[in-house]
């Protein structure tokens, strides 16, 4: 494939006078490409290749680092509204309308992206994420945070956060690293101290708040809410709590894997992808 995950060239675009860092992967076809928003702490190195080259067989994608974060200059908003306002400015600099996929906190600025700025969403795609605000749902563990707040993250810690503790948990996790640290230009630099320290304030008063749960049943594109049955960082309860009040919601939890469910199940979970764009 031209512009696999591991060849794509980073390029840069222009947003309100920041630098956004942003690579293609696929072909421009018929399809809106599909826009990855990641996680916390992560930069465009850290989505899985196998994921990456899979979801890039029927449609272009487009991967990139927000304000701040990786080899984008800027600052780090504080806001998941602000991160989705700077997703929406990335957008309109490559298409008029696109598929969006967000993973952890990605997925919380693709239901921000689909409220604010619905003519740019055609159909969304959340990963392992929750629209803030269920009651009822479990909470994560204490040790979540004290680990994901590290200055440094071991390989143990990527595997306590994001693969069940298992034999098969482990080994998948230890599989989704080994497929990192391919790409043939040079490692982007670790997500500094005052962008993680935004990130987290992000994360924490939009979990908190029901102000995107209360308005659910105002998003109109179909929405794919997807999770690991043993998530420990978001239950998976809150994808099928944000389904009950989507009007057009599709859930999917997938068994024997938890938040980093979709890259130990890629291959099924690009198909499910493929299928829900399709």
């Amino acid at each position: 494939m031209e512009n696999s995950a591991n060849t794509a060239k980073t390029r840069w675009v222009d947003i309100d006078g920041a630098n956004i860092a942003f690579r293609v992967l696929g072909q421009t076809g018929n399809k809106p490409p599909l826009v990855l928003c990641h996680r916390f702490r992560a930069t465009m190195d850290e989505w899985d290749p196998a994921l990456l080259d899979l979801l890039a067989e029927h449609r272009q994608v487009i991967v990139f680092d927000s304000a701040g974060v990786g080899a984008s200059g800027g600052k780090t908003p504080a806001s998941i509204a602000e991160m989705a306002a700077i997703a929406s400015r990335f957008i309109l600099s490559r298409a008029d309308e696109v598929d969006v996929l967000g993973w952890s906190m990605g997925g919380m600025v693709a239901l921000s992206l689909a409220l604010e700025y619905p003519g740019l969403v055609r159909r969304v795609i959340v990963a392992g994420s929750t629209p803030g605000g269920i009651e009822g749902s479990r909470p994560a563990p204490a040790r979540v945070w004290e680990v994901a707040g590290k200055p440094v993250n071991t390989d143990d810690d990527f595997l306590y956060l994001f693969f069940p503790d298992t034999e098969d948990g482990r080994a998948a996790g230890r599989a989704h690293l080994a497929r990192l640290g391919q790409r043939t230009e040079a490692p982007l630099p670790p997500v500094n101290v005052a962008s993680v320290g935004a990130q987290f304030q992000a994360i924490q008063t939009f979990a908190a708040s029901s102000e995107v749960r209360s308005r659910l049943g105002h998003i109109r594109q179909p929405v794919f809410m997807a999770n690991g049955v043993h998530d420990i960082m978001v239950h998976a309860y809150a994808s099928y709590a944000a389904v009950e009040a989507l009007p057009d919601g599709l859930c999917t939890i997938y068994p024997a894997s938890g938040h980093g469910f979709l890259f130990q199940h890629h291959q099924r979970f690009a198909r499910d992808v493929d299928s829900f764009l399709s």
